[in-house]
């Protein structure tokens, strides 16, 4: 029996909780779904599949194994020295701005592992020196439905505003970095009362996050229109047409579950973040506020929007979440292990 283990980005998933759809926590709005349909796949293959810490109590040589990281680095040295341990793959989830040690690393983890799937393989946003770029394949950053969330998506009498649903976070690399663009077109927003914002943290000014000159340059007019923190996502955006959906980074290839989430609830996404979005999900499905000038110009685009031109957007994205294009994404995960 092939027998695989997965070192989870935080250790609040061991003891297999990176499985556990009963967790209201972890498992909220279903982000442990890609997860769970890769380990119940693979044990239909007649794999055994669990999280990393069970193979870390093993004494050496104990048992043949097939190891893989999302994104964890503190362990796979120790690993790859046991004969027995066949490193498989290392998935990076986060981008630069967020993980810049991740990048660091590249060199020595295109050595010790086979694969290294990454969201672009150019080196759009980070450096490709020492790095074997043989081993580094596209990731598809995997999402939890493949289609809409109907009760939300049918939610009737929305409002024609523009909602913002993130926590409040500031990068670590300020390179290609949105998180300062996000804050300063939630503030321009304000200006006209266009704006909801919902999240964690943006209360909290002595946290380390709100540490940074776009937060107390704006801090005020945040506070303005923050409505605090949501139990659900999807019923929040719901109530809105239109969704501020920008990336943590500008960098090629980097789509994450937030424009998806925008699919779900049947919202318009106003988006920044890949530069090669358009080759990744059709234009017709979402607002690439790249072509604005100004957060006025985007602003006064939008509203002048009408109805039949709103309802062709949201029946673009769910389109796309059926299509071949928008399935590369809901089984971004499984390709990863039956390679």
């Amino acid at each position: 029996m092939r027998t695989i283990y997965v070192d989870p980005a935080y250790k609040a998933y061991y003891q297999d909780r990176l499985f556990d759809e009963s967790d209201p926590v972890l498992n909220r709005d279903d982000t442990l779904a890609p997860n769970i349909r890769m380990r119940a796949a693979l044990e239909q293959e007649g794999a055994a599949v669990h999280t990393a810490d069970f193979l870390l109590a093993q004494k050496e040589g104990e048992q043949e194994a097939d190891y893989y990281s999302f994104g964890v680095l503190e362990n796979y040295r120790a690993l790859a020295a046991r004969p027995n341990i066949r490193m498989r793959a290392f998935v990076i989830f986060e981008p630069p701005v967020v993980a810049p040690h991740l990048y660091r690393e590249l060199p020595e983890l295109t050595k010790v592992f086979e694969r290294v799937y990454i969201h672009n393989v150019e080196g759009d946003g980070y450096s490709l020196k020492g790095v074997d770029a043989s081993r580094l394949h596209k990731f598809y950053w995997p999402q939890p439905r493949a289609e809409v969330i109907e009760a939300c998506w049918s939610m009737p009498d929305r409002q024609r505003r523009i909602v913002v649903i993130n926590g409040n976070h500031k990068p670590v690399s300020a390179h290609k970095e949105l998180y300062s663009k996000r804050i300063e077109a939630m503030a321009s927003l304000a200006r006209s009362g266009a704006v909801d914002l919902y999240g964690r943290g943006w209360e909290r000014w002595w946290s380390r996050n709100s540490l940074w000159l776009p937060y107390w340059r704006h801090r005020r007019t945040l506070m303005s229109i923050y409505k605090g923190s949501c139990a659900s996502k999807y019923e929040v955006m719901g109530h809105y047409a239109f969704a501020l959906c920008f990336e943590n980074m500008a960098m090629k290839g980097y789509i994450t579950e937030k424009i998806f989430d925008c699919f779900y609830a049947g919202t318009i996404p106003l988006y920044w973040g890949a530069s090669d979005i358009a080759d990744l999900i059709p234009k017709e499905a979402y607002i690439d506020v790249r072509q604005f000038a100004t957060w006025e110009q985007m602003h006064t685009a939008v509203m002048r929007m009408s109805d039949q031109e709103i309802e062709s957007m949201r029946e673009a994205g769910r389109t796309f979440l059926r299509s071949e294009q928008g399935l590369k994404f809901y089984d971004g995960l499984l390709p990863i292990f039956q390679a």
